[in-house]
């Protein structure tokens, strides 16, 4: 080597030398590597200086070497790599969250609809519930107002009778009527007038049926079997009852003769 590179000359080195650290990433090493470069003719300085037993050794770095080149090309590479990776990271990391969200509202928003769908299933059972009981009052509250207006029609339409043989017939006329039962008021007036001259208390003690225990009784002297069989509802079961009685005798006499009319003579 000679005296301008290395040595104890009075005037040293004239520019400080530098040290390249070239280091290849992509390969996953890294070398180090010692360049001397002379000086070109500056001022003197004193070097810095690694001392190597009586020797020192001037370090020096040259931005342009092909080594630092590719230490910065590497370095550059990696930061890129880096930098992408963070970016890709950080991306997916931004979607898991959004991803997270968008879950998150989804549930809460089918959490909510079902709630909804609850309350309106509920409400709708509810209403249906009244509707009906509105329904079952309206039609009790009609049935009731139909059993008054017939009840009301019934007192209006029943006339009041008097409590007389002419009454009685009438009464009586007016029930045969409604389950058609043939009569005139002619004919039960004869044969009323025949059979007991009009009183209801009337009894035979003396005919066969009197001598068979069974006497003919009430206005048209009914015997009691007659009347129990030929009895006519909606008239009171007691034979000396004017008008049951000739309910029940016109009853008899339709059934045999048919009509009371027809009857001239004991029946």
């Amino acid at each position: 080597m000679s005296a301008n590179t290395f040595g104890h000359s009075r005037r040293g080195l004239k520019k400080t030398h530098k040290a390249t650290i070239a280091g290849v990433a992509a390969l996953g090493a890294a070398a180090l590597t010692l360049s001397l470069v002379p000086g070109n003719g500056s001022t003197e300085t004193e070097p810095q200086a690694l001392s190597t037993g009586t020797q020192k050794v001037a370090w020096s770095y040259d931005a342009n070497s092909a080594q630092a080149k590719a230490l910065a090309a590497g370095l550059n590479e990696q930061q890129t790599a880096l930098g992408l990776k963070a970016q890709q990271e950080a991306k997916a990391k931004a979607n898991l969250a959004a991803q997270a969200k968008a879950a998150a509202e989804a549930k809460a928003a089918k959490a909510k609809a079902a709630s909804q769908a609850k309350a309106a299933a509920k409400a709708k059972a509810a209403a249906k519930v009244k509707a009906a009981a509105k329904v079952k009052a309206q039609a009790a509250a009609k049935k009731r107002a139909a059993e008054k207006a017939a009840a009301n029609r019934s007192v209006t339409r029943t006339p009041v009778f008097a409590n007389n043989l002419d009454g009685w017939i009438r009464e009586a006329l007016f029930i045969m009527d409604k389950h058609d039962i043939p009569g005139s008021y002619s004919g039960i007036h004869r044969n009323i007038m025949r059979e007991s001259s009009g009183n209801p208390r009337a009894i035979n003690n003396w005919d066969i049926n009197a001598i068979n225990g069974i006497p003919s009784k009430g206005l048209l002297q009914v015997i009691q079997p007659t009347f129990e069989r030929y009895h006519v509802k909606g008239t009171k079961f007691d034979l000396y009852d004017p008008v049951a009685n000739i309910v029940a005798a016109c009853n008899y006499a339709a059934d045999r003769y048919g009509s009371m009319d027809n009857v001239n003579s004991a029946y």
